[in-house]
């Protein structure tokens, strides 16, 4: 079992996991800026910089099933409230391979520092460029343990013509290594594009945010 987040997530890019035993790993937090939890198939992996016991002791607390206990709203009641963090939803968290050659459509990096997609970004992570397409935004940077995180946005007047799938297929000719998403569930649009970009859903998330 890798000991570090960094390690993990490497690991879960190639298809290794953490063993499905129903227990719950936890690791420092990479940098100040995120906490959080890690949903992988029977096992999860929380990365923080308290103690471990609390974390353990809270889980048992949770009195649910534990292939689940870390994403019950009461652990993550708990862990935000210990942390004087806030969280906003739990997240499909996918990842896709570097593809090598030209994007697929015609990028322009956008320079304005105040783009408002850029200064968002730059709230989660570090590295931050963005880039405009006819009708959309792609924009990447460094998130959790520096992996290279991928989102973007499309105009409402040109959805539906697929070319969501075409930024997300984009961003994998612009990285050298994988390339991770985080997507709402319930995004099921959003969801299908990166799939059919060929990312492949890999377990689920949440973090939590400094105030």
């Amino acid at each position: 079992m890798a000991e570090s987040l960094s390690e993990i997530l490497g690991a879960a890019a190639r298809g290794v996991f953490p063993p499905a035993d129903g227990r719950t790993t936890v690791v420092p937090q990479p940098s100040p800026r995120h906490a959080g939890v890690l949903s992988f198939t029977a096992h999860s992996v929380v990365f923080t910089d308290e103690d471990p016991d609390w974390v353990h002791d809270t889980l048992r607390d949770v009195d649910c099933d534990a292939l689940t206990a870390t994403m019950n709203p009461r652990f993550l009641a708990a862990f935000a409230e210990r942390t004087g963090r806030w969280t906003e939803t739990v997240d499909a968290m996918l990842v896709g391979a570097p593809l090598p050659g030209e994007p697929p459509l015609v990028l322009k990096e956008i320079e304005d520092a105040d783009h408002p997609r850029i200064v968002y970004a730059r709230g989660r992570r570090d590295d931050v460029r963005a880039w405009a397409a006819e009708g959309g935004v792609l924009v990447m940077g460094r998130g959790i343990a520096g992996r290279p995180e991928v989102s973007v946005e499309v105009d409402e007047n040109v959805r539906h013509r697929g070319l969501g799938r075409l930024l997300v297929t984009a961003a994998r000719h612009l990285v050298t290594e994988p390339l991770w998403a985080q997507v709402a569930p319930g995004n099921a649009r959003s969801v299908r594009a990166f799939q059919a970009a060929g990312y492949r859903q890999v377990g689920a998330e949440l973090l939590l945010h400094a105030r």
